[in-house]
């Protein structure tokens, strides 16, 4: 049977947020149709999409109804159920499959597909209680890292724990939930891979990506990353590892720690288009956005050539704070891409779009993104 879904044919994304608007306006490109699905109203995604239903991801008759108006399904974030996927998948196919939904949205689970697959991480264990905490900071050791083992992003839902008197602390940080208590790493700093995979088992990467922190948020992603031929090609080769493991189709994020003693270690992956591939929008011949529809499509995945080096900075709504960002400063820059994600709200911490820059070297686009954001809030804060 023929798998390819073609151009007229209607995807189905199950969430509603700037990473389903960049997958919408991709598929729209192409020539398909999208339906979102999302508990919220005039979600990003729904904007740009053909059809957008309200319904909660847990509701499992709204999803199979959802399922009976699409061709395929696919996800713009992680936190969707796999039961959801599950019903979903009796109906029509659901690209990545649930299982790729099972093992990331759970650190533990998480965690020990990694290391049964023989990838690097850093030290680990589960922690139910506070008396599995304080037993696990003496065989994992401190200083060390507690997260819930579910639904945790951006920092949310983490506790760092430097002795062992910070037990307590942490686990009433955490809410008493189910958790992994994680050793710190001496970060040299930090890189992700993004990757697809075809329904033909075909793979395609886009390098090594750096990515810098503030907060815990994604702050800036420059690529190809400031690291070694070794580092780069292992960090590819466990991404792809992972992805036939889980017989994945779509677009992955894998996130990675690089230490000061040169190991590549695992961090986390994301069942998804990442936030560090904005850059590929106007970077690359082929986005991570159109990559995903390709794959989802069974179409024959592009190349992910990349074009010139290029730096993205993240806009949190801490920039509106103080008034709305002066978007013609940073567009004075004649080389910066913008990219916002229709948000009303705009609060700290919230990711309401970001800029691209292609220069010469990355040097140059690093220094030039962070100038042009700068510049939307230069005359206000002078």
């Amino acid at each position: 049977m023929n798998q390819v879904l073609p151009p007229g044919s209607t995807i189905g994304v199950l969430g509603g947020g700037q990473l389903g608007r960049m997958l919408a306006i991709a598929a729209r490109q192409m020539g398909y149709r999208i339906h979102t699905l999302a508990p919220e109203d005039d979600t990003p995604a729904g904007q740009i999409a053909d059809r957008a239903e309200n319904a909660a991801y847990d509701d499992l008759d709204a999803i199979r109804a959802f399922a009976k108006r699409v061709d395929v399904i696919t996800f713009e974030f992680e936190n969707v159920s796999a039961e959801a996927a599950t019903a979903a998948a009796e109906i029509v196919p659901v690209r990545p499959n649930g299982r790729s939904l099972h093992v990331a949205q759970h650190r533990l689970r998480e965690k020990t597909f990694l290391a049964d697959l023989g990838l690097p991480v850093a030290p680990f264990a589960a922690v139910d209680s506070l008396d599995d905490l304080t037993n696990t900071i003496r065989t994992v050791g401190h200083p060390a890292v507690l997260k819930t083992a579910a639904f945790g992003y951006d920092g949310k839902g983490q506790a760092r724990i430097d002795r062992e008197g910070d037990a307590d602390a942490a686990w009433d940080a955490i809410g008493h939930q189910p958790a992994v208590l994680e050793a710190f790493v001496d970060l040299a700093g930090e890189i992700s891979v993004i990757a697809a995979r075809g329904l033909d088992g075909s793979f395609v990467h886009y390098g090594a990506i750096h990515n810098t922190h503030h907060r815990h948020i994604l702050d800036i992603s420059l690529a190809p990353a400031h690291v070694s031929h070794k580092i780069a090609a292992e960090a590819v080769d466990a991404t792809r590892t992972i992805l036939e493991a889980l017989d994945y189709v779509g677009v992955m994020g894998v996130e990675f720690f690089v230490t000061r003693d040169g190991r590549l270690l695992v961090n986390e992956m994301a069942p998804r288009p990442h936030n560090s591939g904005h850059l590929t929008i106007d970077a690359c011949r082929t986005s991570q956005f159109e990559q995903q529809v390709r794959a989802v499509c069974g179409l024959p995945l592009g190349s992910p050539e990349m074009l010139m080096p290029a730096a993205m900075a993240n806009l949190l709504g801490d920039l509106w704070q103080g008034g709305d960002p002066d978007w013609a400063a940073a567009c004075t820059f004649a080389d910066v891409k913008l990219h916002l994600y229709g948000k009303a709200a705009a609060r700290p911490g919230r990711k309401m779009g970001h800029l691209t820059v292609l220069a010469r070297t990355l040097d140059e686009a690093a220094a030039r993104v962070q100038q042009a954001r700068g510049a939307l809030t230069a005359a206000r804060d002078a």
